[in-house]
């Protein structure tokens, strides 16, 4: 079934008022200070909560 008649660019725009994209908030890392997801690892230094820590692997080089 076809629409009665066309949605004219106002009516359109109102709809998708709420649809706009929101920036990403980063939070800064209480241990090492750089930017990090909320409720996420730290990417730099592993810390998650004061009393949970992740160890963060070193990548190994290898030897002649």
């Amino acid at each position: 079934m076809l629409p009665v008649a066309r949605t004219s660019k106002s009516r359109k725009g109102m709809r998708r008022a709420h649809h706009a994209l929101r920036p990403v908030g980063y939070h800064a890392c209480p241990k090492c200070g750089q930017d990090r997801l909320p409720h996420r690892m730290c990417s730099h230094c592993g810390y998650v909560r004061a009393d949970l820590g992740l160890l963060v692997a070193e990548k190994k080089t290898k030897s002649k």
